[in-house]
């Protein structure tokens, strides 16, 4: 008998809390969601995972010398978001912003968000860095959030990740009620002229001059704007194929792994269920929508300039959720025009979102330091 106690004893079973006991039940919703729902799950499903072995009792995962301590290097110093980017940039055409440059203002507005959301979140008692790693929310990029969090208030990155990722994968969801608010039908059944292809020697000065201008005029925003510059050079260079091939699929997919783990490493019971995290989440949506709302209005304005050449919807496009916001806008449109076709045209905007969140979030770094 004594023994048997003894076996018990030594178990995790006999020290779980049910702090610890919810956020398995967290980790295996997560996994759930990604497998079942399909929402966003090459990351939600390592994410998942990583927070059911975070609270394992007794594993210590995250001490030192623990396994996740090691995964968790990469995301503290910076190197996995970027890495991330560069498989991003490797798989990103910019064609349709390069032939409507115009369209870069609607993924410079969505950006809105982040900025309005950094004073409510300071106005509710976060220190700037929590109010910065908290407005990134609203740019709607997974890498981009979890770099600045990483950076700026580390503590915070179970649930500033989490809620990231799940407004990405809820913008099928979000967007389409805002896009139909604030536009009217007239504005909705545009049809736009088709985006024209751009010549290889545009596509292989952009990145170039690209990632230049930006390291010079926010140089925090290098290491993010630098990878995702240089992925898409390897995809336009046309002599880099291996490169190119490599950074879109076995680099991206091993570092996604070890990011997502990573990230769930953080989604321990005794920080993730606080009062913020629920305040995060509430203001990650309102980011989130206020980016897209703001996407849209300046497409209305853009729309009255061009005398109707613009359909503002694709103004939603500018928040970083790359291709899911431009598909939504194709979607909505195709519900009001079945002969309208606004995928490439809510290309450009979108890809410009990716390139203005690194921006914001070199901007937010500079502004903390």
């Amino acid at each position: 008998m004594n023994l048997l106690i003894d076996i018990l004893q030594s178990t995790a079973f006999s020290v779980i809390t049910w702090k610890e006991v919810l956020m398995l039940a967290v980790g295996v919703l997560l996994v759930y969601l990604g497998i079942a729902k399909k929402y966003e799950p090459l990351l939600l499903v390592p994410i998942g995972f990583g927070a059911i072995l975070s609270n394992i009792p007794l594993a210590e995962l995250n001490a030192e010398g623990g396994l996740l301590y090691y995964f968790y290097f990469g995301v503290d110093k910076g190197i996995f978001p970027p890495l991330i980017f560069l498989g991003v940039g490797a798989m990103t055409d910019f064609g349709p912003l390069l032939a409507k440059p115009n369209t870069f203002l609607l993924g410079a507005a969505a950006q809105f968000g982040i900025f309005g959301t950094l004073l409510g979140a300071k106005a509710l008692g976060f220190t700037f860095a929590e109010a910065a790693s908290i407005a990134i929310i609203g740019g709607a990029d997974g890498p981009t959030a979890i770099y600045l969090t990483s950076q700026l208030a580390s503590h915070l990155l179970g649930p500033i990740a989490v809620a990231a990722y799940s407004y990405m994968a809820l913008v099928p969801v979000i967007q389409p009620p805002i896009i139909r608010l604030l536009t009217t039908k007239k504005e909705r059944v545009v049809v736009m002229s088709d985006v024209k292809p751009v010549s290889q020697r545009v596509k292989i000065i952009f990145p170039i001059v690209t990632t230049i201008v930006i390291a010079l005029s926010v140089p925090a925003a290098t290491p993010l704007v630098g990878m995702l510059m240089l992925g898409n050079l390897f995809r336009e260079a046309g002599v880099v194929e291996r490169l190119s091939k490599t950074a879109q699929n076995e680099l991206i997919n091993i570092v996604t792994i070890l990011l997502g783990i990573s990230v769930g490493s953080k989604m321990s019971a005794a920080g993730f269920l606080t009062i913020d995290t629920l305040l995060i989440i509430g203001l990650g949506l309102i980011a989130f929508s206020v980016g897209t709302a703001s996407g849209v209005l300046l497409g209305k304005l853009m729309y009255l300039l061009t005398g109707g050449k613009i359909n503002p919807m694709i103004g939603a496009a500018g928040v970083s959720a790359v291709p899911m916001a431009a598909r939504v806008v194709q979607k909505v449109g195709q519900e009001e025009n079945p002969r309208n076709f606004l995928l490439m045209n809510a290309m450009g905007p979108n890809v410009a979102g990716v390139i203005g969140s690194a921006v914001a979030a070199g901007v937010l770094l500079t502004l903390a330091g």
